[in-house]
């Protein structure tokens, strides 16, 4: 092992005093901290401390709060927001369970159609769902026009649809993985005890992705409200209509400190969930082979391609909207609504393009970096740092953005310069998506024995460069998939952005949204297939790119030869 990590670092290193080393780590370590300090701690602070003010920057104390659940419209949307997400958490795991149940553990036909179809709402913002929706079962819906059945889609029916369009895919990623981590010798044992199918589905089956089941309960989003919402009001729009509609800032923090309690308990009970979560697969654990019986695979292949057929038809419909000359009365084609002549129509595109490419370079360099630092460097700032760096995930990115601006835009302000620039949305959408990457490449490190660390040590090599050397070629497949998830999301992200949109630095899925304040539907479905079909490609290219990276880099982990 010395002499394999000995040819992968220069020979003539330069001895130097283990003080200089300790001088280096805790220089990086203050520097990563004060980037979660003034991008994550700080301006959650500030929007606690503007919810107890006033319009005039008076100290009110828990006036705000009084007046809130006082206020019927305002304090209905804690009930909305309670309702839609029960419901649309309760839809989407059931849902997701017997997708997921169908992919591992059956053999199903066509499983790799199935698993595309079900990431498409990946690729989308997700405002793409809600005009889906009204375009299929609105008031002028093609499905209401047909049957003359409407369904009701404005309120709360539809908001729930819509969310559970968009939580599908993450809840599906996430049980995948966990029914995937099974021994077979648990089936064995319950078999030869005479248990049947369904005790064994409640006995062995449910409690060993019972924490998967948890995590796919904490997926919420913003953009479907805004369209299907009608009069009904939920905590997120709530904020998005005191902050845009009424310029009432301190009643937007308001909202937001009582939007960021139920996420951050959701996401203290999921950490407590998890910490009681113990392996699943031994060292002499035997996989589970896909199995089912001609009527299972029969009934679950009918379930999977029923569902598969409903999300692509979303995306089928928004296409066709874009191209045809008014939906559903003209359904001449024509490529007109591609001339976008609002809302920055393919400079939004650019800019989305920018800020993804550039949130996927530095948020990649700042999550591993700073994993490497707390999982390596074991300081007594490690616990503290590892904390903050949770936190991102429990933050609503319309409480995120509405924190920006009390920061960025504050008179005086050394950000202020910040304030209206492509960087801000760099920056959001790095702290937006932060966590999910950070505990990814930490997974990575945990994985490599601190014997590279101590190698290099005892040589005379700098961390930096045993890090750069060692660590990163080993890492590299977790680094491209980190980056993957950054760009991906950074292309499709709406609710912090809404908030720090500037003239000229318009992102496409915002200006979605400013074509559909505007009426102009058809433009907002011609722009969401621009990013549908980005995503896509991206997502081959990082596909081709993570097999090569692998290939080159992943050798050592084959056998010996």
């Amino acid at each position: 092992m010395a002499r394999d990590l000995a040819r992968m670092i220069p020979e003539r290193v330069v001895p130097r005093r283990l003080d200089a080393e300790h001088v280096v780590r805790w220089v990086f370590l203050a520097l990563f901290a004060a980037f979660l300090w003034i991008f994550v701690l700080y301006p959650m602070l500030q929007v606690l401390w503007r919810s107890l003010l006033d319009n005039d920057g008076r100290v009110v104390g828990l006036a705000n709060y009084l007046r809130y659940v006082r206020t019927p419209a305002i304090a209905a949307s804690i009930t909305n927001s309670l309702v839609v997400s029960a419901a649309a958490m309760v839809l989407t795991v059931v849902l997701a369970f017997v997708y997921a149940y169908a992919l591992t553990r059956v053999r199903l036909p066509g499983r790799a159609v199935f698993r595309v179809a079900a990431m498409l709402p990946l690729f989308a913002p997700s405002l793409v769902h809600g005009f889906a929706l009204v375009y299929l079962f609105g008031n002028n819906g093609i499905v209401t026009r047909q049957t003359g059945l409407n369904v009701g889609i404005y309120g709360v029916k539809g908001i729930v649809l819509a969310e559970v369009l968009y939580c599908f895919p993450h809840a599906v990623l996430i049980l995948t993985t966990a029914l995937a981590a099974a021994d077979a010798r648990l089936y064995d044992a319950a078999a030869a005890l005479g248990a049947g199918r369904l005790r064994t589905f409640l006995t062995v089956t449910l409690p060993g992705v019972k924490y998967g089941l948890m995590s796919a309960c904490f997926v919420t989003d913003f953009g479907a409200p805004k369209v299907l919402g009608g009069k009904t009001s939920v905590m997120a729009t709530e904020i998005y209509n005191q902050v845009i509609g009424q310029q009432n800032f301190t009643m937007g923090a308001t909202v937001s400190v009582v939007l960021l309690v139920p996420a951050l308990l959701a996401v203290v009970v999921d950490r407590l969930v998890q910490r009681r979560q113990y392996a699943l697969i031994s060292s002499s654990a035997r996989p589970l082979a896909p199995g089912g019986g001609p009527l299972t695979r029969c009934g679950l292949f009918l379930y999977c391609a029923l569902i598969a057929a409903a999300i692509t038809g979303v995306y089928v419909v928004v296409l066709a909207t874009s191209l045809v000359s008014r939906w559903p009365y003209d359904l001449t084609l024509t490529l007109k609504h591609y001339r976008f002549d609002t809302a920055g129509g393919y400079t939004a595109l650019l800019n989305s393009l920018e800020t993804a490419t550039l949130t996927a370079l530095v948020g990649t360099a700042i999550a591993f970096a700073g994993a490497y630092l707390v999982e390596k460097g074991r300081t007594v700032a490690s616990g503290p740092l590892y904390m903050v760096s949770l936190l991102p995930v429990s933050i609503p990115g319309m409480v995120l953005g509405l924190a920006y601006i009390f920061v960025f835009n504050a008179p005086g302000s050394p950000l202020n310069a910040l304030y209206g620039t492509l960087t801000i949305l760099v920056i959001s959408n790095l702290v937006h998506y932060f966590t999910v990457p950070f505990l990814t490449a930490t997974a990575a490190l945990k994985q490599m024995d601190a014997e590279f660390e101590h190698v290099g040590a005892s040589m005379g090599v700098p961390f930096y460069r045993t890090f750069w050397r060692v660590t990163v070629p080993m890492a590299l497949p977790s680094i491209v998939g980190i980056s993957m998830y950054f760009f991906l999301n950074a292309m499709v992200t709406l609710s912090a952005a809404v908030f720090l949109v500037a003239p000229g630095t318009e992102l496409a899925a915002v200006a979605m949204l400013l074509m559909d304040d505007a009426g102009d539907t058809a433009q907002a479905a011609a722009m969401s297939v621009l990013i549908v079909a980005i995503g896509l490609v991206v997502r081959l290219v990082y596909g081709a790119l993570l097999r090569g990276v692998t290939r080159r880099t992943q050798a050592w982990r084959g056998p010996a030869g």
